[in-house]
């Protein structure tokens, strides 16, 4: 099994709130590119840069949705 990078970040969230969460992300362009993993269980994975890391942890414990943050 291999580690991921501390640029990827791993969450769940409600399906429902998939397409609003990318939305959001493009807004900010080009900080991090969504990836769903598993749309029924709302898995996905945000890729990021080292730099933009801590941007994307900002933004995404501040959407206007609950989010559960994992740590795979």
């Amino acid at each position: 099994m291999t580690t991921p990078a501390p640029d990827t970040i791993h969450l769940m969230v409600n399906p429902a709130h998939i397409d609003c969460l990318n939305r959001i992300l493009e807004g900010y362009e080009h900080l991090g590119v969504l990836s769903t993993l598993d749309r029924r269980q709302g898995l996905a994975v945000v890729r990021g840069t080292a730099d933009t890391y801590q941007d994307l942890m900002h933004i995404l414990n501040h959407l206007p949705f609950e989010i559960a943050i994992k740590s795979e």
